[in-house]
């Protein structure tokens, strides 16, 4: 578990993402996931470099099943923006730091 990102479960979801008054950036993992450790200090940086303008959250789907299936997570890791409560963009896998910055909409240009 990165040391930037916060668990959030189902119960704590609505008030960490939903209702939150910046981005947040949701990564569905899980324990047993090798891309998912891969990619997990590509988002930290992404969020230091951000630092106050967005906030990011994990989700382990092994013990959120019921928010992985909400949001339609079928293979991970899946990296979800939300903006004012909404799914904004979503990147599937790990990928290095620009692509995923560019897929999720947040690269400059």
């Amino acid at each position: 578990m990165s040391g930037v990102a916060n668990a959030v479960t189902e119960a704590t979801f609505e008030q960490e993402v939903l209702k939150s008054d910046k981005p947040v950036l949701v990564d569905f993992w899980a324990e047993w996931c090798g891309p998912c450790h891969a990619v997990s200090p590509v988002l930290d940086r992404i969020v230091e470099e951000r630092a106050g303008a967005i906030k990011l959250v994990k989700v382990n789907i092994d013990e959120e099943m019921a928010l992985a299936q909400r949001f339609g997570v079928s293979s991970i890791p899946t990296i979800m923006l939300f903006r004012d409560g909404q799914a904004a963009s979503t990147a599937i896998g790990a990928q290095p730091k620009g692509s995923l910055e560019k897929t999720l909409g947040l690269s400059e240009g």
